[in-house]
């Protein structure tokens, strides 16, 4: 396949077999773009087999990747317009020729399936609604992001997606959390936890207790475990922790603050004194898988589920590593069907399944 740098007007070539599979990479989208994030795009197509297409502004773009002697390797489409890290979710009306709506048409027009992008998380989620459009039976999108629990990894949805949703949302989201962990995580029944105040079922507010209910009848292919408390974060208690956008946007925060004191914390204890330098070193290979561990970067992102085409939104300040590391986890979701797969779940799920509110009369 061949994708010239093309200017407003142009489209990139005939749809193959093989373009489905590629993934779209929003080239000015982050602190560090375009340098980091073309070096990460570079770094995933020679390292990990990945087949990207580059968005943004194609002069600039061409210098980098001849700079990493690639130029001609990776596609690109050109963008003049881009949204920046200090833009909101009105960047996505705002910005119709941005890199990242223009990303967005790549795959509507059916030459990638993935996008990737380390742009404003509001910016990135307001375009990809508008441009991508949910998939039909799914109220709002949910962003999902990969917690570092033991014995292995937990999923927290909503991240940031959608900050007022309601209780049937919820039941959504556990839904989209379940295919996401079953894709991401190999777990075949996914437990699931509703994140609140307390443990009992009564304890929440309105939003939480009527989710709880709803969760606890009848819904075709969520096992729901109950509720947890905001110390059950890290603890690997569920499998997918359920919650709106705003409560999990600062759990996520917190988690992430916490993790970055414990790196800072332990760099200074291995580096206090000679026998403490003299330790680590015997066991750097110990403190290399913990500190991978705790990276946000190695676990790519996080992805906005419930659209039509998959979304990795990379952290902000990611490097090139972490640029990479999201290619990968959007090749690999978009590989394994998840948009189909989602969209078997929640139409499986009738509203007339969930339980109804009881009239107060």
């Amino acid at each position: 396949m061949r994708v010239r740098a093309a200017g407003p007007g142009r489209r990139v070539s005939q749809r193959t077999e093989t373009q489905s599979k590629r993934i779209v990479v929003d080239a000015m989208g982050g602190d560090n773009a375009p340098e980091e994030v073309v070096a990460g795009t570079v770094l995933a197509a020679r390292e990990h087999g990945v087949r990207p297409i580059l968005v943004g502004q194609a002069p600039r773009l061409r210098d980098l990747l001849a700079d990493h002697e690639a130029l001609g390797e990776i596609p690109i489409v050109n963008a003049e317009d881009v949204v920046g890290m200090d833009e909101g979710a009105l960047a996505g009306l705002r910005r119709p020729r941005s890199s990242v709506a223009v990303a967005c048409r790549v795959i509507r027009r059916g030459h990638a399936s993935a996008l990737v992008s380390a742009g404003s998380t509001g910016g990135v989620v307001a375009t990809s609604r508008l441009r991508l459009r949910g998939q039909p039976g799914v109220a709002r999108p949910a962003i999902a992001v990969v917690l570092p629990t033991r014995p292995r990894p937990t999923v927290l949805l909503d991240a940031g997606a959608t900050a007022d949703a309601k209780p049937e949302m919820l039941v959504q989201f556990a839904m989209l959390g379940t295919a996401y962990a079953r894709i991401r995580l190999g777990v075949d029944a996914p437990q699931v936890g509703l994140l609140t105040i307390g443990e009992e079922a009564g304890k929440g507010d309105k939003l939480t207790r009527r989710a709880h209910e709803l969760l606890s009848g009848d819904v075709e292919g969520v096992r729901f475990a109950g509720n947890i408390e905001g110390s059950d974060l890290l603890t690997g208690k569920v499998d997918v922790v359920v919650t709106d956008g705003f409560t999990g946007n600062v759990a996520l925060k917190t988690v992430e603050g916490a993790v970055r004191l414990v790196v800072a914390e332990m760099r200074d204890a291995v580096t206090a004194s000679r026998t403490a330098k003299f330790g680590a070193l015997l066991q750097r290979r110990r403190l290399r898988v913990l500190r991978d561990r705790l990276d946000s970067e190695t676990y790519g992102g996080g992805v906005l589920l419930g659209l039509n085409g998959t979304v990795v939104i990379a952290h902000g300040a990611s490097r090139a590593p972490g640029v990479s590391a999201a290619c990968v986890l959007a090749r690999d979701l978009a590989d394994s069907r998840i948009i189909d797969q989602i969209g078997e779940g929640i139409a499986a799920t009738r509203p007339h399944r969930l339980p109804r509110r009881e009239d107060p009369r």
